[in-house]
């Protein structure tokens, strides 16, 4: 393998190029994956160390092989871009991603090509700005009434809460429903597939041995028929009565591919769209408050601007409105700094579908490219000193100075979340509905430690102390 050195014109930096079999990659790892995370005791299970080290030690991109595939690890918004925004016809989702199909099936987050593009038309107007504002009140509401239970002083496990007011909101606008026991057994079942997240991850062509007697795909197989009952039985319950009950899955029903055939979604397609919903609005938000919550204890100054300004807009105590949104900036961008720092999707991936060129650099058809919100977002680059919390680098004028892709906790593209504008309103809301009458005081002694499983969990329980404001 020959090295030779490109310098892009635009500006002058250099790249090393490794040029073999007619193909132009990146520096990287000498050794086979597997053989190079054994040597470094890495642990199988946090694939951030991993990227921490690449970008450490290779920089803006590194390639490496897992078996005779090509790896590449990307840390360069102008790449990222071209991947996403100007050559996504040349991807599609890598392969752990695509391995969720066992799951969430042909939903939005894991189908491909025309398929996706059908089912994100039929689900657009479900999530239309008009549509989702409807929402405002409930999540206001839920909050209040979670806050209303705490007692000054009593430990809480603040992880635990905001799952549950996540649950709570993602009962009513999903299925317009409180959490009932249906709610619930689709909670516990979601929740034992994650926990076998990284077997079904890890286990070579898991779809292919499904029907195989070992314990942890029988745990899957059950928890995921017990889930397929329940969502079932609500998706007929709602074409049974035939009312526009307010909610997302009777928008769902209703909606029509208008550029098409004007057909809707079958049964099974509701199924995949209703666990993407949920999934998606349920971990994201609880993830996101939880880390905002730990990263304002350790600031309190910035805790004192959040404060001041929610006390402005809402003078003596009324609870936010929707109409409150547009002067709660300073509020939005406390979360906007937390999912800088804690990102819930913390990684994305596709693979090529033909050959690709980047840069200098000219890559096979099936080579697999991974790029990690987590580590570009806390690029020293493009956010001086960036492990400190300072929403401020949200206010517009520095917004505007950062490259595109240095920042997109939601994704971007045709595969942008659609439930972008949803996140934003009920992480905001709820943030200023709770800390309106609370401050949360982290317990110390606590092991913090992130979980990267399909979102940034914390991987131990999160105890604080609500103190009366």
């Amino acid at each position: 393998m020959g090295t030779t050195t490109y310098s892009p014109a635009r500006d002058g930096r250099q790249w090393t190029v490794l040029e073999r079999d007619g193909y132009r990659f990146p520096p990287g790892l000498q050794m086979n994956l597997p053989f190079y995370l054994l040597r470094r005791f890495f642990k199988p299970g946090n694939p951030i160390a991993l990227f921490e080290h690449l970008t450490k030690t290779y920089g803006r991109m590194a390639h490496y092989r897992l078996g005779l595939s090509h790896i590449v690890f990307i840390n360069e918004p102008e790449f990222i871009h071209e991947i996403l925004i100007n050559q996504p016809q040349h991807f599609i989702k890598e392969r752990t991603q695509r391995r969720m199909k066992i799951l969430l099936g042909e939903g939005l987050i894991t189908s491909d090509g025309e398929v996706h593009r059908r089912q994100r038309r039929i689900a657009a107007p479900a999530f239309h700005r008009q549509r989702i504002q409807a929402y405002g009140a409930i999540m206001v509401d839920r909050a209040a009434q979670m806050r209303a239970q705490w007692q000054p002083h009593q430990p809480i496990d603040i992880a635990s809460q905001m799952m549950q007011l996540a649950l709570q909101v993602v009962a009513r606008t999903l299925f317009n429903t409180d959490v009932t026991g249906d709610v619930l057994q689709i909670n516990d079942e979601v929740n034992v597939i994650m926990q076998l997240y990284n077997f079904l991850i890890a286990l070579p062509r898991a779809e292919a041995y499904l029907h195989w007697p070992v314990p942890g795909l029988v745990r899957f197989r059950r928890a995921r028929s017990r889930l397929d009952q329940v969502v079932q039985r609500m998706i007929a319950e709602h074409r049974a009565d035939g009312v526009d009950r307010g909610d997302l899955l009777s928008m769902l029903l209703a909606s029509r591919d208008v550029e098409s055939d004007h057909s809707g979604m079958t049964d099974e397609q509701l199924r995949d769209e209703v666990l993407t919903i949920f999934l998606a609005g349920y971990e994201t938000v609880a993830n996101a408050l939880t880390w905002t919550w730990y990263l304002l204890a350790q600031n309190p100054q910035a805790e004192a601007c959040l404060h001041t300004e929610i006390d402005a807009v809402l003078g003596s105590g009324r609870l936010p409105t929707l109409e409150d949104l547009p002067r709660l900036r300073y509020t939005e961008m406390v979360l906007a700094e937390s999912m800088r720092l804690y990102p819930p999707a913390w990684a994305m991936g596709r693979q090529s579908i033909a050959d690709v060129e980047l840069g200098p650099y000219r890559f096979p058809a099936g080579t697999y490219f991974f790029f990690s919100q987590y580590i570009i977002q806390r690029s020293a680059e493009y956010f001086p000193d960036p492990l400190r919390f300072d929403p401020e680098r949200f206010l517009p004028e520095q917004k505007a100075k950062r490259a595109r892709f240095a920042y997109f906790p939601f994704g971007a593209g045709s595969r942008q979340c659609i439930g972008e504008a949803f996140a934003w309103m009920e992480g905001v809301l709820m943030l200023a509905t709770i800390a309106q009458q609370w401050r949360l005081r982290f317990v110390p002694g606590q092991t913090v430690e992130v979980q990267p499983k399909i979102t940034l969990r914390p991987k131990y329980p999160m105890m604080f102390v609500p103190e009366p404001r």
